[in-house]
């Protein structure tokens, strides 16, 4: 595993999720003020990340208007993304 920052238009975000909007409001002040403190997690699969968790990060990232994210990268094969899917 690997923490990098990696560019939020190439995070594929498979499974929808209802972000609490207050939240996000929070991460998205506490972003600007100090930046990202905790990385989201990813799995790399193929190449292509793949986000589950950290929904809230990311949408206060992208309303943020900042390009990318540090992220805790996790290589898997397709099997595990499939798990993951399920």
């Amino acid at each position: 595993m690997v923490i990098q920052e990696i560019p939020l238009n190439q995070i594929r975000r498979p499974l929808p999720r209802q972000n609490d909007p207050e939240k996000v409001k929070a991460l998205m002040e506490s972003i600007a003020a100090i930046g990202q403190k905790e990385p989201i997690d990813v799995l790399e699969v193929d190449g292509q990340y793949y986000g589950f968790s950290g929904c809230h990060r990311y949408e206060a990232c992208q309303r943020l208007g900042k390009e990318t994210i540090i992220a805790r990268v996790r290589k898997a094969p397709k099997s595990v993304l499939k798990m993951h899917l399920a």
